[in-house]
This record gives C-alpha cells, structure tokens and sequence, in this order.
C-alpha cells in the first residue's frame, strides 16, 4: 500500500512538474512559391499561432532594454542570400506595463517574412529563431526559441552570380530596351506585383475580417443580382408559370415556398460544387465564352417573339400531364425544374460571388464560402418567391382591355433590348467588331421607340385588344419611355450615358465621338506604342498599356507608380467605375499625371505566341491566352479574382495602399490614388 501511495505521489509531481512547461506560441514555415528560377527573389514566411490571452513580441520596436524581440538566425549557404531585414507584419503597438516601454506585439496569429534571392540549384536554408511571449492575465512570460528547415524549393536554371549594384536598382530608373522583360525578372519578386503589408498603412477594405459582416456582403450581392439583364427577364417568366386558374391561395403560396427552397438549394449546392471544381479562371471563362452567351442570346430572343405573340412556347402534352399530376401532390417536379432554369440562366451575372467563394476555396475554407452560397442564394429566391405569390392577387385585378398582355408585349420589347447585352459579351471577348456603341444604341432608340408607339396604341400585335382610348398609365409610360429615347440620342455622338454604362459597348467603339475628339489634346504621354493598342482600348482619351511587364519598365523609367486595372469586356461593374469614378475631372488628372495606367484584360481570348506562354504556379495549368494569364497574375499574385480590381504598384512590385474594388464614390477613389503616390514618394523618392 505505501508503495502505491509513493507512486501516486510521484506520478503527481512529475505532472505538476509538466503542467508548468508553457507553449503558447506555435510555429510553422512555408515559402511563396514552390518553383522558381535561379536569380529571382521569393518569400520565406514564418507563421505563428499565439495562445488566447498571450501575446508574441516583434522584431522591431525602439525599446532596446525590454522583452526579447523575435530574432530569426540564417545559417550561410552559397545557395542563396538574404535581401533587406526580416519583416513582421502588421504587429499591434501597446505600452508594455511590464517592461514599461512602447513595443510591437502579435496576438492569436502573427507572420514575419524574410525576402532570399536563389543562387543555385539544390538550396537549402534552415536557421534558428528566438522569442518571447507574456501573458495579459498574470503577467508570466515564456522565452521560446526554435529551428527551422527550407529544403523543398525547387529551383531551375544554372547558377546565379550576385551583381553589387543590384540593390541600387531600386531607385534608378531603367531604359526600355529588348532586353526589357529580363531586366524586370532580374529586379524585385518577378512573379507580378505583390503584397507587402509592412508596407501598407489603414485596413484592408477588401477583406473584411466579420464573418457576419461577409454574410451580409453576399445577401445584398443576392439582391443587387436581381437587377442585372440576364436575371431581371426571369420574373415574367416566374409569374407566368405561377399564374394558374383554379389554384387556391394556400397551394400558390406553397408551391411559392417550395420555389424559394428549391432556388436556395440548388445554387448552395451547384454553385459551391462548379465553383471548387471550375476553379477562378474556368468560371470566368464561362461566363466570357461566346458559346454560353449566344445561346442566351437566342434563348432571350425566343421568349421576347413569345411575348410579342409570334407563337406561345408549351411543354409537350406528356410532360405537361406529368407535371400536372406533381402539382397535385405539391407541385415539386414542375417547381423545382422552374428553379433548376432560373438558376441555369442567370448565372454567368452571378459570377462574382462565386468567384469570391473560389478564392476562400482556394485558401481551405469549407464552411464560410458555403455559408455565403447560402446567404446569396436567400437574397436571390425571397423576391422570386414573392413574384411567385404575387399572381394571385394580378388574377385578382381587371381583365378588361387585355392588360395581361400588354404587360407581356412590354416585356418582349425589353427582353429584345437586354439580350444585346450578351451578344456584347462575346464581341468583345473574340474582337468580332460586329456590336459596336452606335449599333447597340440605334437598336435600342429602335426598340424603345416601338415601345412608345405601342403604348400610345399606334401599334397593335396580334393578341391586343383594340386601344380606343389612351389612359393615363399608358401616357404615362409612354413619356417615359420617349424620354429614355431621347436620352439615347445624344450617346451617338459620345455622351457618356452613365445610367447604362455597365450594359452598352465600351465607347472607344464609337465611330464619331466628339468628346474623345475634343480632349485629344490632353492625352498623358507614353514612353513607347502600347502593345494589343489595335484592339484594346482605356476610356476617356487616357493612354496607357495593356501588358503588364511594358507598363512597369515605362513606369520605372518615368519615375511613377503604376495604376493596374484587372478588368474584362464582360465586366459590367467596370464599364459603370469608368463612366462614373473615372471621368470624374480629380480622377483624371491623377491618371494622366501622377500614373503609369495598365488595363489587364482578364477574358480577352487572344491566344499568344508559343514563346509567351507559361505553367501557372497557381493551378499548375498552361496559359495560352491573354485573358488566362491576366486573371492568372491577379489570383496567384493577389488572390483575388474579382473585377474591377485596382492595384497600385512601386519600382520594386510591391503593393503601395490596399487595392480598391467596385465603389462609386470619387473622393473615395481620389484618396486611394493619393495614398499611393504617397507612399511610392516615401519607398523611392520623387
């Protein structure tokens, strides 16, 4: 017996004496990127986890006789070479009652990154690393120290002989030359521009770190969709399904309910699953291809003859018994397949919260993109719902004057007018030439001034009842509808038409625009012609490039920062940032004087010469096209895939403020222009 109660004694010592050895800090290792060539410049980047309650010290504050700042030792390797000092980012400045001094802190999560320049095949790097972390309880603190191992980089090429005046580069501008492209790989992180959030100042506005507040993000995207040309057509579709005789309020209502479900459904479910297996660039691919979009094309300009009465679109006699026979138990069969067609059409005008949920994918999130399908997928099917209930009470009005079906003529008028929108798309993207703005707006003065007449009653298709007199809704309307018309006109001759920016061709395809004409005298000077300048294009006369690594030698040899705008033909929000932000007179005398502009069309599909093309380190795929390795450079580099996307870069690549995405504020934008060429006069000097 006293044998067991010393072994009991002892095993609660020993425990006692293990429960005293404290880790809170938790370290782990990875680099920027697994493949580069020898000579370029990569990341090392240390992560580490920091117990609740404790927090980490940095490497860098001015209290010199305080707590032990975070060291990080390098073995020497001919290898390699360290360039500049490690880098902690973003700590959080405290007053530290212990040490009684002003330091840097880490809590819950911190990172440092240490910049090498690769030598030589074979590299390896391991070090050792010291820290000490507190805790804000009861004030203990732990030292802690480590080693570490690189010995994963795969590395290409020869070897690499370090050049002494390459640190001077930085500041010096360079000549564009032939061999401009490899100056630009010999020069900084070489990859495209990167973020270096030592460098940035303020919060990221693009990434928000509130869960719920991201929830929300993506409901108001939901409803925000259902304004867009390839949804809003949708609901007359809806209600027409809906409206049947003899159904009883309480079943309208249920099948309404079952409709909203079956929308949530199938887009949690669908999108999540397209977006993890497309992956960013196939969605938009997708959503640029001229198959997909011609085929709604065609598909819009079938339902408008629909409505105009040129023949009614019914299901075969078979399905439409089978369905018939669901309805009675509920109507699941028939409503769900309703939901099942919404979703199918109106996706490539929902793309950008999917593409939003590729890149949380991307990062190993699994529950928050698909909360956010869910929460896009609510905001979408409530008003649709509603739309579904709704045709009870449109039964419920006056049938005299054959209203029903003047609603459905309208809407056939307005379904010609939209569909323009995805023929645009693809015209576009291939270059065909075949829509331009002075098309499109003739079309629409066409078909608009139709509508007009129409509602006047000097136009009667074959399903109207006889207009004896116009009432004043139709008068109404019809103003309306004339002054839109007479809106119009002037956008021949290169008004801007603002309201509509985001659903017209691009302006530059006007063949007379006298707003161009008069500001051709202002234009911003080039250091030499832009290439794919023969069909590409930047609004408002600015000029600019439209290859990333042309536009950063001019903007190193012009001593500016350079403006990069990931945008896309199919782009709708971008063409609206343009008309609304860009031609603002502040904007753009910034863009003109303060900036090197690159335009990178993320879905152009000019396929590029052999010799440019290249393995994407992002998805391991091969980049052919411009498009593919413009939206290649935005996720891999910024991991981000959403557009418009503004990015402001220095001589050296890095990031100089947080980029800028879809608002229509100017001074907003203004601020995000100057912060820029702040911090680029404070990095190089100016």
């Amino acid at each position: 017996m006293k044998r067991i109660l010393i072994f009991l004694l002892l095993v609660s010592f020993v425990s006692a004496l293990q429960a005293q050895i404290l880790d809170p800090a938790k370290w782990t290792t990875k680099t920027s990127v697994n493949t580069a060539d020898a000579g370029d410049v990569i990341d090392l980047i240390f992560d580490v986890k920091i117990d609740n309650g404790w927090y980490l010290y940095s490497s860098e504050f001015p209290c010199e006789d305080g707590p032990i700042k975070a060291t990080f030792n390098f073995e020497p390797n001919a290898g390699y070479e360290l360039v500049g000092d490690i880098i902690p980012v973003n700590p959080i400045e405290k007053y530290d009652d212990i040490f009684e001094c002003d330091v840097k802190v880490f809590k819950k999560t911190g990172q440092f990154r240490q910049k090498v320049k690769l030598l030589a095949k074979g590299v390896v790097i391991k070090g050792e690393y010291e820290y000490q972390v507190c805790t804000e309880i009861d004030g203990r603190c732990v030292p802690g120290d480590g080693e570490f191992l690189f010995d994963k980089i795969e590395v290409k090429g020869g070897s690499v002989v370090p050049k002494q005046e390459e640190a001077a580069q930085i500041t010096a501008p360079v000549t564009i030359t032939e061999d401009t492209k490899t100056e630009i790989k010999e020069f900084g992180k070489n990859k495209g521009p990167y973020i270096d959030e030592a460098v940035l100042e303020g919060k990221n506005s693009l990434n928000s770190e509130s869960f719920f507040g991201y929830l929300i993000f993506a409901f108001l995207l939901g409803l925000t969709s259902l304004i867009t040309p390839c949804v809003f057509p949708m609901i007359p579709m809806t209600v027409t399904f809906f409206l049947k005789d003899g159904q009883s309020k309480g079943r309208g209502i249920r099948l309404a309910v079952l409709f909203g479900i079956s929308i949530i459904i199938i887009y949690t479910l669908a999108g999540t699953v397209f977006a993890f297996a497309l992956g960013a660039e196939g969605l938009n691919a997708l959503a640029t291809h001229w198959a997909p979009n011609l085929f709604v094309f065609v598909i819009f300009i079938v339902f408008a003859l629909s409505f105009l009465g040129l023949f009614e679109i019914n299901a075969p006699h078979q399905l439409v018994n089978k369905v018939d026979q669901q309805a009675e138990k509920g109507g699941l069969i028939g409503v769900f397949f309703m939901a099942a067609t919404l979703v199918l059409v109106s996706f490539s005008c929902t793309l950008p919260i999917v593409g939003n949920v590729v890149v949380l994918a991307a990062g190993g999130h699994i529950i928050k993109p698909i909360l956010a399908m869910f929460f896009y997928a609510l905001a979408f099917a409530i008003p649709f719902t509603l739309f579904a209930i709704f045709p009870e009470w449109i039964k419920g009005l006056p049938k005299s004057g054959g209203w029903l079906n003047s609603v459905k003529v309208t809407l056939g008028f307005l379904e010609l007018a939209l569909c323009l929108k995805f023929f645009s798309i693809a015209d576009q993207a291939y270059h065909w030439g075949i829509l331009d703005r002075d098309t499109n707006i003739t079309l629409w003065i066409v078909i608009f001034a139709l509508l007009g007449f129409y509602f006047l009653g000097k136009i009667r298709l074959s399903h109207d009842s006889p207009v004896d007199k116009v009432t004043v809704p139709r008068l109404f309307l019809a103003i309306l509808t004339f002054s839109f018309v007479v809106y119009l006109v002037p956008g021949l001759w290169g008004a801007p038409l603002k309201m509509l920016a985001g659903y017209l061709p691009p302006k530059h395809t006007l063949d007379f625009d006298l707003v161009i004409e008069n500001n051709s005298g202002n234009r911003n000077e080039l250091c030499e012609e832009p290439k794919y300048a023969d069909f590409l294009h930047l609004p408002h006369g600015l000029q600019g490039y439209f290859d990333y690594d042309q536009a950063l030698a001019c903007a190193r040899k012009s001593n500016k920062p350079l403006f990069i705008d990931f945008t896309g033909h199919g782009c709708t929000n971008c063409r609206e940032m343009e008309a609304v932000v860009w031609s603002d007179p502040q904007v753009l005398q910034r863009l003109r004087e303060d900036y090197i502009i690159v335009a990178l069309y993320v879905d152009d599909k000019t396929v590029l010469p052999e010799s440019e093309w290249f393995t994407s380190t992002y998805d391991g795929k091969v980049k052919k096209t411009l498009g593919k390795q413009n939206v290649d450079m935005q996720i891999a580099n910024l991991e981000n895939n959403a557009q418009p996307f503004y990015v402001l870069v220095g001589k050296d690549e890095r990031v100089l403020a947080w980029p800028y995405g879809y608002n229509k504020e100017p001074e907003k934008f203004i601020k995000f222009l100057d912060s820029g060429t702040k911090k680029y006069r404070e990095l190089y000097g100016r």
